[in-house]
Order: C-alpha cells, then structure tokens, then sequence
C-alpha cells in the first residue's frame, strides 16, 4: 500500500497542505477560541500549554494538515489521517476542528470528502473517534454516511482518558452515495 498520509489535497473551497512546525502561531490562534472546543472531551485546548501538546502529537502523526480557505488564504483548521492499518485496509481521519467562522458554511464536508475520496484509494473502511458529548461532531459525521459501531476509551497523547464513540464510514457506500 502506497499511502501517503500527507498529500496535499485541494478542492474549488479548501486546500489541505501537510502541517509543518511553522504552523503553529497560525493555527492556535484558530484554536484558541474555547467554544471550538465546547462539546470537545478535551475542553482545554485552547490554552497554549494543551494545545502546545495537541500540536506535538499532530507533527509526530506525520499524517496531520492545516487547511486554507482557497481565495482567500484564511487558516481554516486542522485534521489528520492516524492509525492506518494496511491488514484491516482502514486508517482513521480526525482531529479535526474548523474556525467558527466557517461553521456551517460547508468548510468541514469539503474537508472531510477530499480526506475520504483520497483515503478510499487505498482502504476499505475510514474510522473516525468522536467525543460522546461531541454531538456537532457526531451529526456532521452522520451526515457524510458514517455510522456508530462501538463505544471506546481514548487517552490523546498526554490527556486523560476520554469516552468516544465509533463511526465508520464503508468504502462501497462512500462511492455509492447520493450527494
């Protein structure tokens, strides 16, 4: 399998780009909006200490993006392709939060369906963990096809652990959507 966790994607509204280490001013100022994280398990990431430490993990992923509205270059968030695993041909996209700015303006469907149609080159199932008070998060993902499998237990690198559900999206249904 030849996945490339971080090719650039880009559609007429966004462009994913590889997150790099000189991203990081840019990006917290996105994610220093507490209400970003208001339905989060992990509330505090926008302080700069919990962020500083998100972000860590994000460069280590080598799978992480910051996204740019296309037009008019504004920082619209961030998400990331983790824990691909070639023998269940499936990897996880998530990680994700968007500026409220562009809440509801389609900025994360964009997002999530060029991560999606990229991925489904290479696997069959994309997983996506969602906080279980996270219902803006739960809808969205309902939205695009996804559905609750499993409940489960994360503990993000270096936070405490946090109770998630399971949505999974299956490669058939995906390409076999009605847009």
């Amino acid at each position: 399998m030849n996945f490339d966790l971080q090719q650039t994607l880009e559609n007429d509204l966004i462009k994913a780009v590889p997150l790099k280490q000189e991203d990081f001013e840019v990006l917290f100022a996105v994610a220093s909006d507490p209400l970003i994280w208001e339905q989060h398990p992990n509330k505090d990431r926008y302080k700069r200490e919990v962020f500083e430490n998100f972000f860590k993990g994000a460069i280590e992923s080598q799978g992480a993006f910051i996204v740019y509205e296309k037009g008019t270059d504004k920082v619209v968030g961030s998400s990331r392709y983790y824990e691909l695993d070639e023998a269940d041909r499936s990897v996880a996209v998530g990680y994700t939060f968007i500026a409220r700015e562009f809440w509801g303006k389609g900025h994360n469907r964009a997002l999530k369906t060029l991560m999606f149609d990229y991925a489904f080159q290479f696997v069959d199932k994309v997983i996506l963990h969602i906080g279980a008070t996270n219902f803006r998060s739960q809808k969205a993902a309902e939205k695009l096809g996804a559905v609750k499998i499993a409940d489960l237990e994360v503990a993000y690198y270096g936070e405490p652990v946090k109770w998630n559900f399971v949505y999974q999206v299956d490669k058939d249904k995906w390409i076999n959507r009605s847009s």
